[in-house]
């Protein structure tokens, strides 16, 4: 009877971790709704300017103030969530990483510009990461808040309190 008792109670608690549902944040939800990223750029006919022309070089400087103060969505501050994107590890004790970005797609930040600020989240652990490596696309989940960071590879418009990664893996198609 005390067996059935005791099971009856550990199968009425709540699950800890496993059982809390963690919403699927999608990239755009990181836009505000009324930020246009080409708006200071309408005007310029790219066909006709080469790599050398200074109104190129002009241009791209301009492009690159442009996203690094890209603003970030003010609804996503406290907003907890997971998130699918690509990562670039920024700091680490030994092998295992404790703060890391996150970018939507392969390949952001390691080729010039990087991605405008608010395509760029600044995660941090508080217990190192094993397995995280340059490039490799997880799940993070955790807690965004709205805080602005530069970092090596390109500024950040959001901070990620991270309390899990897993290994991102395609949906299942039906």
């Amino acid at each position: 009877m005390r067996i059935l008792l005791l099971l009856a109670i550990l199968l009425a608690a709540p699950l800890p971790y496993a059982a809390e549902t963690w919403p699927e944040i999608g990239w755009d939800a990181l836009l505000p709704k009324d930020w246009d990223p080409a708006a200071d750029f309408k005007n310029l006919d790219l066909s006709n300017l080469q790599d050398s022309d200074p109104k190129a070089m002009e241009a791209l400087d301009k492009l690159k103030v442009a996203w690094d103060t890209a603003p970030a969505e003010p609804a996503m501050n406290g907003k907890r969530g997971r998130i699918a994107g690509f990562v670039l590890p920024l700091e680490r004790q030994g092998e295992k990483v404790t703060a890391f970005l996150i970018v939507p797609y392969f390949g952001a930040c390691l080729h010039t510009p990087p991605p405008p600020a608010n395509q760029i989240i600044h995660a941090k652990s508080a217990r190192p990461l094993a397995g995280v490596r340059m490039m490799q696309p997880l799940w993070t989940y955790g807690t965004f808040s709205v805080q602005r960071g530069e970092t090596e590879w390109g500024v950040a418009g959001y901070r990620l309190v991270v309390d899990k990664v897993v290994p991102y893996e395609e949906p299942r198609r039906k």
